[in-house]
């Protein structure tokens, strides 16, 4: 098969465009996987930071409320209850601010942003076949080869 595509007959240029195409949607569907694993992972970590908060908010308050509340309410002379309000209102504040932590790491997972633009750019250059790809793309796309 000669490179020249005017010597070539509709059935060679329509299997080169589909061997073409295929291989897109494979570089496409391979750097898509790369950018939600690191993805996935982040919210994994935000994950584990909201399962910590919660797990160290109950085992904290159920552990050290009593003795800590014990204390304050003989230290400063008031009700038991108030001691353990205050405690209650401490431990409440550490939780929070640890779920605050998970929180902000959930929420910064996004779409796989290179994907979306080298297929905007695949699309582009399917409907102007005559514009070059983004060179910056196609290095991108060559890093991404098994």
């Amino acid at each position: 098969m000669t490179h020249d595509p005017t010597d070539q007959s509709l059935g060679e240029l329509v299997a080169v465009a589909t061997r073409d195409l295929s291989l897109i949607v494979h570089k496409e569907v391979e750097l898509a996987k790369a950018e939600l694993s690191a993805e996935f992972k982040r919210a994994g970590i935000g994950a584990g930071l909201l399962g910590g908060a919660g797990f160290i908010g109950f085992f904290a308050m159920l552990l050290l409320s009593t003795a800590a509340a014990l204390g304050i309410a003989d230290g400063l002379d008031i009700a038991v209850w108030a001691g353990f309000l205050i405690v209650g209102g401490a431990y409440g504040a550490g939780a929070g601010l640890f779920a605050a932590l998970g929180l902000g790491k959930v929420v910064k997972v996004g779409p796989p942003q290179r994907t979306i633009k080298t297929v905007k750019d695949d699309l582009a250059w399917v409907k102007h076949p005559t514009v070059a790809p983004d060179p910056q793309l196609e290095e991108l796309r060559a890093s991404h080869q098994p």
